[in-house]
């Protein structure tokens, strides 16, 4: 039994390593073109963004690869009549398929750790990367377009002279609205782990919020360009570790809005002042109390997400072990688009919909494991067959 268990890892271990080393490889070299793309990265900030993308790489390569490791592998051996010689020999298949469940199921904690590294630490140093390059992608975008925009502001310049922006406006995002400074000229200063940019202005005239101001010396003004400076962190974008303490201090703000609520609610109709009781006036408050709660939705979501994510390798290594022995297939590429036809019709869009659902609040958090639920079930079924027949 151990020389069947030995053969088994070995044949589905090999498959295995060189497929997620080639698709691990392929997918971080698309990654990267695709970020340094969409935010102007030379090459020494691609060669930076390599580790940070390798777990949002692997988080995706695992559980196709393991799904075309054991198809492959017991395709082959059920088309060389292998399981049927154990059978003859009163051998249970079992023992060829035990290796790669028990395997399925360390990639399965795997893959979740990956996705909780991916999210957050990934993430974070994507960003991170973009950030600290932010002043010669501006640098770069402004010589060649005579713009650049971020979510924090955007400017247009009519000509840049050397490291001098020449007759920029900047339009700057705030939470009160937006202000536009115009100058004479002006140069960019990144700070490299601060999330903020350092502008430099000469002679500068700053419209906002109905007010205008002029500087004829010279000024600074620091813009905040890292995601978490605009608001709370991105639900998405915690670690699981994280969560625990999100989840009370979402409760603590939601009920801190709702008691507000009440209290000018009781205020107003203790003194009468129903026109400000039925106004608009309260627009902002559901605004605001709708945003935290949907808020909370995600935090509830994004555990069990990321839990049903990482053990959809068991899933795929269950249907795709009893499907490739059933199907007899030798042919390492068929009998894996046959296993992986199904899975995609089935497991994804169900995923979408419990994922998409959950996080309106229209359903329970838990509901984006029935798409495991069901591939799990389908996988016994066609276990049973393969050990009964």
């Amino acid at each position: 039994m151990r020389l069947l268990t030995r053969y088994v890892l070995r044949e589905i271990g090999l498959v295995f390593v060189i497929t997620l080393i080639s698709l691990t490889t392929l997918m971080i070299m698309i990654g990267a073109v695709r970020e340094a793309i969409a935010q102007g990265l030379g090459a020494p900030q691609i060669v930076q963004l390599l580790p940070y993308l390798m777990p949002n790489a692997l988080m995706f390569a695992v559980p196709g690869t393991i799904l075309f490791s054991v198809s492959s592998v017991y395709g082959r051996m059920s088309g060389a009549n292998e399981v049927v010689a154990l059978k003859s020999l009163g051998i249970s298949p079992m023992v060829l398929l035990w290796p790669a469940l028990f395997l399925s199921v360390v990639l399965s904690f795997a893959t979740v750790w990956l996705n909780d590294v991916a999210q957050s630490w990934g993430f974070e140093g994507v960003q991170r990367v973009a950030i600290n390059a932010l002043e010669d992608i501006a640098y770069s975008m402004l010589r060649t377009r005579k713009s650049f925009a971020t979510p924090s502001f955007s400017v247009t310049v009519q000509r840049v002279k050397g490291r001098t922006l020449v007759s920029p406006m900047f339009t700057l995002q705030q939470d009160g609205g937006r202000a536009i400074i115009r100058a004479e000229a002006a140069e960019l200063r990144s700070n490299p782990g601060s999330g903020v940019l350092t502008i430099k202005l000469y002679n500068s005239t700053v419209d906002a919020e109905g007010h205008h101001f002029e500087n004829p010396d010279v000024s600074e003004r620091d813009i905040p360009i890292s995601p978490q400076s605009h608001g709370d962190q991105s639900p998405a974008h915690m670690a699981l570790r994280q969560m625990p303490a999100a989840l009370v201090r979402q409760h603590e703000i939601l009920g801190e809005i709702e008691k507000r609520m009440v209290t000018n609610a009781s205020f107003q109709m203790l003194t009468g002042d129903f026109d400000g009781l039925s106004g608009g006036g309260w627009a902002h408050e559901e605004k605001e109390l709708t945003h935290h709660k949907f808020r909370l939705y995600r935090m509830r979501t994004e555990p069990p997400r990321r839990w049903a994510n990482g053990f959809s390798c068991l899933c795929f290594a269950l249907v795709g072990s009893g499907m490739a022995i059933r199907m007899r297939n030798s042919d390492a590429l068929t009998s894996f688009f046959l296993c992986f036809g199904p899975i995609l019709l089935v497991y994804y869009p169900l995923l979408a919909f419990g994922v998409d659902r959950a996080k309106a609040g229209a359903i329970s958090p838990y509901a984006v494991w029935l798409a495991n639920v069901i591939l799990v079930a389908w996988g016994v079924w066609l276990l049973r067959r393969v050990l009964r027949y």
